[in-house]
């Protein structure tokens, strides 16, 4: 199915013009966000290793619409429960999906996660596809989980068990990106990653000492040294390096095949796609590369929007699912 135009033009309020406030804003803005009870389904990913997926059931067959989070997110963050509620007010089932560790399932996971786990989002598709109130599956993930969702999707080429797929500000160059993540206009950002991701690990070693020998962990001060100590030796690569290169997305992209957007902010203030990468992007007639001049990371907010709430890009993402799950 050829890819049709969406509306794609954004043009934020003056103050909303800077990739930081972007981000802080659609951070700290507050929601009411209206979702009932969700079900909360496990599944077995490996032994020792639960994922879950919190599942909001229409009455009826219908399109679902699986949403995987970012880092240090889960299922029940403000993008995640806003897309899922707009998912479910237009009828659709709206799935969202807890990485390994994170979220209600960290209690049922022996391992850590990382941004390469497209096996994960596998499992979710196929546990998606194997129910027959779903007549349609298209997926969105945001940051750490749209690199995760393009890398399934370059691996899986035609095979893949979705119809059609949104990346919004991912992660898909991870070298770059944590290199750009340790500049001193971005230390807040990655002070806070770290220090949840610390924590996170800690949490682990009282869980699993058998499994988890950490090095004094405040001795750790970027990401970068975060997956060369603690994220690679734990999940099977040499080092940083190797992990980055074998997780980014960017570098199966050109096998995706099914009609996919990704929405990159120019001011995103840590996420980079290098010119190699965007090049690959455009070149595949599957995926709709925008890079929009404004929206920070996972931002794109425009509060006062004609005819729309402040939430640009979860509004395309409906839009660009609906092409194809309708």
């Amino acid at each position: 199915m050829e890819i049709r135009a969406i509306e794609d033009q954004y043009r934020p309020p003056l103050w909303l013009r800077s990739g930081h406030s972007n981000t802080i804003y659609s951070y700290l803005r507050r929601r009411r966000v209206d979702l009932p009870a969700a079900e909360a389904v496990w599944l077995a990913a490996e032994p020792g290793v639960d994922l879950c997926i919190e599942a909001n059931w229409q009455s009826r067959p219908a399109p679902a619409l699986l949403l995987v989070h970012g880092l240090e997110g889960h299922s029940n963050v403000g993008y995640m429960r806003g897309l899922a509620a707009k998912a479910w007010e237009r009828g659709w089932h709206a799935l969202r999906l807890n990485v390994r560790g994170c979220g209600i399932s960290e209690a049922r996971c022996r391992s850590l996660y990382h941004s390469g786990l497209s096996q994960d989002v596998d499992r979710a598709i196929q546990w998606a596809r194997s129910q027959p109130r779903i007549t349609r599956l298209a997926a969105c993930g945001y940051s750490m989980g749209g690199n995760m969702l393009l890398r399934y999707l370059g691996q899986q080429g035609a095979q893949a068990g979705c119809v059609a797929a949104v990346a919004v500000s991912p992660s898909l160059d991870l070298a770059a990106s944590a290199d750009r993540l340790h500049l001193k206009r971005n230390w807040l950002y990655e002070r806070r990653f770290l220090r949840s991701l610390k924590r996170r690990v800690e949490r682990k070693a009282r869980a699993y000492p058998e499994i988890y020998h950490l090095p004094p962990l405040n001795e750790i001060r970027s990401i970068r040294e975060f997956d060369e100590r603690i994220t690679a030796p734990h999940m099977g690569f040499a080092g940083a390096d190797e992990y980055y290169f074998r997780a980014s997305a960017a570098r199966v992209a050109d096998g995706i095949r099914v009609p996919t957007l990704i929405l990159h902010a120019g001011d995103d203030p840590f996420i980079v796609i290098t010119p190699e990468s965007r090049q690959r992007l455009e070149a595949n007639p599957a995926i709709r590369f925008r890079v929009l001049s404004h929206g920070g990371h996972c931002g794109f907010m425009h509060p006062g929007a004609r005819g729309e709430d402040a939430y640009w890009a979860e509004n395309r993402v409906l839009e660009f699912a609906a092409l194809f799950c309708s």
